[in-house]
């Protein structure tokens, strides 16, 4: 009969519980009133509502193909413009992904996809890196899509960049319609996003300078 050091011995461990990826970011300006919650690491629970249709439309697939819950309450001044609508919630849904990963240590950090939309090809390419950059190559003809400019994604781009303090360059390569590439745009984003918030095994900034600057 074995002792009890001997039967405790034989007993692993359980290993330590992985921290939730969650986050939540509340922005109240004078001129929108944005709630975003995320759980990057539980896909399926996609609940958008903003002043925009279209918008909107688009957010849900970045949070379906991006693998990624999502919820999100936008109201703002479209009666005005509604650049200040899409350009907040890019800043407010960039912060709260970066709330939620905590660190830019412990990932992959880039991505890139290239999607297909019918006559449309787009590629999107990220790195996580603490660097502000937006590279963005999307043209668009002069006529709107879903009564928006379409040229206003740009500056949910810029804002996302910034407050997730990444580096992301968009292409479009060609295009049947505005519409297939702001979307194919969008998919490509999910896609790239998704491979770069992947975990390592270890925590670890992947840089040869050992850190990244997440100032």
């Amino acid at each position: 009969m074995s002792n009890s050091t001997e039967t405790s011995s034989k007993i692993k461990s359980a290993p330590p519980a992985k921290a939730q990826r969650v986050a939540e970011t509340h922005r109240v300006t004078k001129e929108t009133d944005i709630l975003i919650k995320v759980d990057l690491d539980k896909p399926g629970n996609v609940d958008v509502e903003t002043s925009l249709p279209f918008f909107s439309h688009m957010l849900i697939a970045l949070a379906t193909h991006g693998r990624f819950s999502l919820i999100v309450r936008a109201t703002g001044d479209i009666e005005v413009d509604p650049h200040h609508l899409i350009e907040d919630t890019g800043i407010a849904l960039g912060e709260t992904i970066y709330k939620a990963l905590g660190s830019l240590a412990g990932i992959q950090r880039a991505g890139c996809f290239t999607y297909p939309m019918d006559g449309s090809l787009a590629s999107v390419a990220i790195d996580l890196c603490g660097r502000r950059n937006l590279t963005w190559n999307v043209k668009f003809g002069n006529f709107t899509i879903g009564n928006l400019d379409p040229n206003l994604f740009r500056e949910f781009f810029k804002g996302f960049v910034d407050s997730l303090k990444s580096t992301i360059h968009c292409n479009v390569l060609y295009s049947d319609n505005d519409h297939h590439a702001i979307e194919a745009v969008f998919k490509a984003l999910a896609k790239s996003l998704r491979q770069a918030i992947t975990p390592l095994e270890s925590g670890e900034y992947l840089s040869t300078k050992g850190m990244l600057d997440e100032s």
